[in-house]
């Protein structure tokens, strides 16, 4: 099975080349996540438009350990994280076999008790709820490893 992942993982890395770097840095935008497009390939917690919303990721005890913990999350489920500056962390999640690289950024709102989050394709119209899937993937792994 090791032999089966190991070339699908191949195929992807060599395909994901064949995409467009994203358009400009990610990063906060007047201290919020970039707004999503008008494709439905995108979905954020900051976003009022219920095609685009998803809740944010909401976390008990101290901001510290939940941003902490995050990381772990965010490298375990996959992901790669991207840069990282103060309450803003940008990831990247590469799509298997067919080398699609979505990003996916995060906004520290401890005053909230949540992490905002944004999951977008960079590439495509449609994404089949591959981002918002993902995020509740990662919800659910966070609230998880919170408890643990």
């Amino acid at each position: 099975m090791d032999i089966l992942k190991d070339a699908i993982g191949a195929i992807t890395n060599q395909l994901s080349g064949l995409w467009p770097p994203p358009a400009e840095k990610h990063s906060l935008v007047d201290g919020r996540l970039m707004p999503c497009q008008w494709t439905p390939n995108c979905v954020s917690s900051e976003s009022g438009d219920p095609v685009h919303h998803v809740a944010p990721l909401v976390f008990s005890g101290t901001a510290e350990r939940a941003w902490a913990v995050l990381k772990e999350v965010i490298v375990r489920e996959g992901g790669t994280i991207q840069d990282e500056q103060t309450g803003y962390l940008w990831s990247t999640f590469l799509i298997p076999l067919f080398g699609y690289v979505d990003d996916v950024e995060f906004r520290l709102a401890p005053d909230e008790g949540v992490v905002h989050i944004r999951s977008s394709a960079r590439f495509g119209l449609y994404d089949l709820n591959v981002n918002r899937t993902r995020v509740e993937q990662l919800r659910a792994a966070l609230g998880r490893d919170l408890q643990g």
